[in-house]
């Protein structure tokens, strides 16, 4: 009976990492094992599972149709194991999250690591990157995103915060060049952009009536990290807009102010993200009912 079986996890991850290679590094195996793995299975099952390139894999209607068959099994499998889980209330096991760099480092962390510490048997793995990963192909279970996460259906998703945004300045360079009064009166100022991918950040900032007007940023002065950013506007380099939480230590110690505290605030939305097609195990979902109870906490006062 066993030998019925054989493949298939393989099989499966190799359809969800979108490739043999990618499979391969998720299952700590090589390529070419991946792929002996695969060619056994088709020939146990007597058709073509994928469509191959020297670059690609793609599934046949027949692989289509197997793995339909074979996530429809697994997902059986996993709600057996959540059910035997949810009988022992045991947090065990691996839980992967990708995190942002500065946000995850400084807000999301610490919570997972006292998660960690009240659940001896868990085994934490915590990625701090700020591309977009893809949850199933990377082999993360959670991930923790800033702003719009567009129409996909492949996610589910959590609200845990919406952090608000500060411009701001520090005392020696308001006292050289003033206070803006006005959006237009930013473009007599030197403004310290966020850059990445080739393309600067608009700045959501109130106008005069209170109502938010995204603004796109001409500047000599661009970096691709937030906290650099921050470095340079203690400095006296230029405006800044940035998330409240990272310069609120700086703004009590008095090396920044903020400007225009007294408008409204522009504030990101923060999730928690999963896949759809998988069962949260318990260390999954208590770990998000952590960071939604404890998250907005760090952003009071």
């Amino acid at each position: 009976m066993r030998d019925r079986f054989d493949g298939i996890h393989v099989f499966v991850e190799a359809v969800e990492a979108g490739g043999f290679a990618k499979a391969a590094d998720r299952l700590s195996l090589t390529r070419s094992a991946v792929g002996k793995s695969v060619a056994r299975l088709e020939e146990r099952l007597g058709v073509r599972l994928f469509h191959r390139t020297t670059r690609t894999q793609s599934l046949t209607e027949d692989g289509q149709q197997y793995y339909e068959r074979c996530i429809r099994a697994i997902e059986e499998l996993r709600a057996g194991e959540a059910l035997l889980e949810s009988g022992r209330r045991e947090v065990a096991g691996k839980l992967r999250v990708s995190l942002p760099v500065l946000f995850g480092r400084y807000c999301v962390a610490p919570i997972l690591r006292a998660y960690a510490r009240q659940h001896p048997k868990l085994e934490l793995e915590l990625s701090f990157n700020d591309r977009p990963v893809d949850l199933i192909a990377d082999g993360f279970d959670l991930a923790v995103r800033s702003g719009a996460l567009g129409n996909g259906t492949a996610l589910h998703a959590r609200r845990l915060v919406s952090p608000r945004k500060a411009l701001c300045a520090s005392p020696a360079y308001i006292s050289a060049r003033g206070e803006p009064h006005s959006l237009a009166d930013l473009s007599e100022h030197d403004l310290l952009d966020y850059w990445r991918n080739d393309h600067g950040l608009i700045w959501q900032l109130p106008d005069a009536t209170g109502a938010l007007v995204g603004i796109s940023v001409t500047s000599r002065l661009r970096f691709d990290d937030l906290e650099a950013i921050s470095d340079a506007a203690v400095e006296g380099m230029g405006l800044a807009w940035l998330p409240f939480w990272l310069i609120r230590e700086r703004i009590h110690q008095g090396s920044l102010v903020e400007v225009w505290g007294d408008r409204p605030n522009a504030a990101m939305d923060c999730y928690v993200v999963w896949p759809t097609n998988q069962y949260l195990p318990l260390r999954s979902r208590l770990a998000i009912d952590a960071l939604a109870a404890e998250l907005p906490r760090r952003f009071e006062a």
